[in-house]
């Protein structure tokens, strides 16, 4: 994108009228940020940022370069991600005096969308006086700073890129995509928060932050919200080529924006005042998020690597791919690069920028954001259990019933009505429920929600839902890191799984997001498979009352048989348990076991037709209702241990599983125990062709008298 993209916006339209009542005054509070805070502090705070992210790439001493620089000073190989960070560190600079000066009672936060901007982020939490290397907290010191640059990537402590372990991360970058829905989803029900995504125009290429841009739209009326101000990136580069975005002319890139409903405010950030005086009209142009007209979004035209080497030795740098990393290979050995990062590094003027102790001088701390208060937000009673008529409208009354306690939403592509979600009295969705025909939209929204402290769920068709795997891998991820670095106790990732492929055409057959989760072994994960709509009902209020898991609940939306609650309780604490009313005492000759309400209603009628047919028999039937309780303990925390699994399933007896889901995820998680002989695991097959529900029973060996006929088999097979 041309380099001569620099506007004030003063040929554009008056803002619009005052926000609602409550919602904060973000333009008052950036003027006065304007007013208290010199344009030589930011433009002091982007040098130090930028000196910083550099310095970690390449130094193992002498930080502020107080003495020439030599080799010694320099790592033998330079690690990390150099070209996003010059753009971020602008916007950072330049927020650090809005977030010091935001109004009374709100919260403005900063969402990285690039992942690679992880010497950002470590830079920014060091100058805020967040960051901790080497245990002398608090405050700066030169061993800390000496550790900062020496140390990355901190390979064992935070990592090179965006993650929870670094200080004020909320969000860990690089999932390509997502970042403005995860925002949106952040304000929701939060009118005193701002929200500014830093996207790359490379994210701009997923579909995810696509269909985002228009999917405010969809939360037209569904409450009091907060605000989102996107910034995107607009730096020219992907990791290997130009971006699609760079193609694109300035008037091109406006119409783009315009077209979306938005209000583009662009800036080259060559113009330092320029770009305070546009950041500052873009928060005049808030709205709260849902609300009709044209929301502010911020192009910033800067290209990628700004502010580093253009050439050396007669070799191009600046604007081609060579900037997305470590610009300069091997300084420490080849000359010419030496001398160019020696000029890089003394470009920033560091001596300016730091003092002898490693502090930040005076000019830079006054951009600097003060602390960040923790605003008030609505509690999360536990939702009580569900009782009454074993119907699926039990789990739309646990829905409702949370979702009157406040503090809560729904989020749906497009599916409450299909799935027979029954929400409201009168039909209608009710403003806590939001539908849009994007499964990572709606996982945006539910990831942001529950980042920030509220409880939500997203209910959609089996067969769609793996769409989102490669997102949650990705948050699994950080919930993990987010967890060991002592920020648990958020609320449960919570997905609906319905609408599921035994009920349904061949299109729309397929139960591969659980056996994803399930084999990242990661014991954030339960997968859930009640027998009948009661305990769905039960588990689900489980399910939102819980923390720190990322929970799946399987169950059909149509009315199946009910089944004697007496055994729930252990399903539910433990995972699995007996059901007595349909075994005998003593030593079984066989176990069934079901999991999920399909395989419970056919493996149950295999019992019956089994005790009739072989009276002999000692059957033990039992039902699991946690599919991670089956891994082994030592990777699972919440799994059977072995004694408790010995005690169901024996240690000698042929078992004969049932399962809504791949077979061979369940036998995985068997073998992992060093059960791989006497279980015989059987669940959904493709069966290659369209079919209805009961050939696709019969052809996957589920249907109750193939499961008859194989037990009796399995008999057979252990008098031989």
């Amino acid at each position: 994108m041309a380099r001569t993209v620099v506007t004030s916006r003063i040929d554009s339209p008056a803002p619009p009228g005052p926000p609602p009542s409550g919602f904060p005054n973000w333009g008052h509070a950036a003027d006065q940020a304007a007013e208290a805070v010199p344009d030589r502090a930011v433009d002091a705070c982007w040098r130090a940022l930028n000196h910083l992210s550099a310095a970690q790439l390449y130094l193992t001493d002498n930080p502020r370069l107080a003495r020439p620089l030599r080799t010694t000073d320099v790592k033998e190989a330079p690690r990390g991600h150099w070209g996003v960070c010059p753009p971020v560190n602008y916007l950072l600079a330049h927020l650090g005096p809005l977030t010091a000066w935001r109004p009374t009672g709100s919260e403005l936060l900063v969402l990285h969308g690039a992942g690679h901007a992880g010497p950002s982020a470590l830079a920014h939490a060091y100058l805020n006086g967040t960051l901790h290397l080497t245990g002398q907290a608090p405050g700066w010191s030169m061993p800390e700073l000496r550790a900062l640059i020496s140390g990355f990537p901190h390979p064992e402590r935070f990592g090179g890129e965006i993650t929870p372990l670094i200080p004020g991360v909320r969000h860990t970058g690089g999932q390509l995509g997502p970042a403005l829905a995860v925002a949106q989803g952040m304000v929701l029900d939060a009118s005193y928060r701002l929200v500014v995504p830093l996207i790359g125009d490379g994210e701009l290429e997923t579909g995810a932050t696509a269909a985002a841009w228009l999917a405010r739209r969809a939360l037209a009326g569904s409450g009091d919200h907060g605000a989102v101000l996107p910034v995107v990136l607009a730096n020219g580069l992907k990791m290997g080529g130009p971006s699609l975005l760079a193609g694109m002319t300035a008037c091109e890139v406006r119409s783009y924006f315009t077209g979306l409903g938005y209000e583009p405010l662009m800036h080259d950030g060559a113009d330092l005042p320029g770009f305070r005086r546009l950041l500052s009209d873009a928060f005049t142009r808030l709205r709260p998020l849902g609300e009709p007209g044209r929301h502010p979004v911020i192009v910033l035209t800067m290209p990628k690597g700004h502010t580093g080497p253009k050439k050396v030795a007669g070799r191009r740098i600046a604007g081609t791919p060579a900037v997305h990393k470590t610009p300069l290979k091997d300084p420490r050995r080849n000359d010419a690069e030496f001398a160019a990062l020696a000029a890089w590094l003394a470009s920033y003027r560091p001596a300016e920028l730091f003092t002898t102790q490693g502090r930040p001088t005076d000019l830079v701390r006054q951009a600097l954001p003060g602390p960040s208060p923790q605003p008030e937000t609505a509690g999360t009673p536990v939702p009580p259990a569900a009782h009454g008529p074993q119907t699926w409208p039990l789990t739309s009354t646990v829905i409702r019933e949370r979702a009157a306690n406040g503090a809560f939403r729904l989020f749906s592509p497009d599916e409450i009505a299909s799935n027979r979600l029954e929400l409201s009295t009168d039909g209608s969705p009710p403003p806590w429920a939001v539908e849009i025909l994007n499964e990572e939209i709606c996982h945006g929204w539910l990831q942001g929600y529950t980042e920030t402290g509220r409880d939500a769920l997203l209910a959609t068709y089996e067969a769609f839902a793996p769409v989102n795997t490669s997102l949650l891998v990705q948050h699994l991820k950080h919930r993990s890191l987010s967890y060991a670095s002592g920020q648990g106790g958020l609320p449960s990732v919570n997905y609906l799984i319905t609408s599921l492929g035994w009920r349904n055409t061949y299109t729309h057959q397929n139960p591969g997001l659980v056996s994803s989760m399930l084999e990242t072994e990661d014991g954030f994960v339960h997968v859930y498979t009640p027998a009948d709509a009661m305990r769905a009902a039960a588990t689900l209020a489980a399910m939102l009352a819980g923390r720190d898991r990322v929970n799946f609940l399987i169950t059909d939306k149509r009315p199946g048989p009910s089944f004697p609650p007496d055994p729930f309780r252990d399903e539910l604490t433990h995972g699995a348990a007996v059901w007595p009313h349909l075994g005998h005492h003593g030593r079984p000759d066989l176990i069934l076991a079901s999991a999920g309400d399909v395989p419970a209603r056919e493996l149950s009628a295999a019992c019956t037709l089994l005790r009739k047919s072989h009276p002999e028999t000692k059957i033990r039937y039992l039902h699991v209702n946690d599919l991670a309780v089956l891994g082994p303990p030592s990777r699972w925390p919440y799994a059977l241990s072995e004694r408790a699994f010995a005690h169901l399933f024996r240690t000698d007896t042929p078992v004969l599983m049932a399962v809504p889901t791949h077979p061979g995820t369940v036998r995985a998680l068997l073998a992992a125990r060093g059960e791989t002989g006497r279980f015989h695991v059987v669940g959904y097959r493709d069966p290659g062709r369209p079919t209805t529900p009961e050939s696709l029973l019969e052809r996957c060996g589920l249907s109750a008298d193939v499961l008859s006929a194989q037990a009796v088999l399995m008999l057979k097979e252990r008098t031989r």
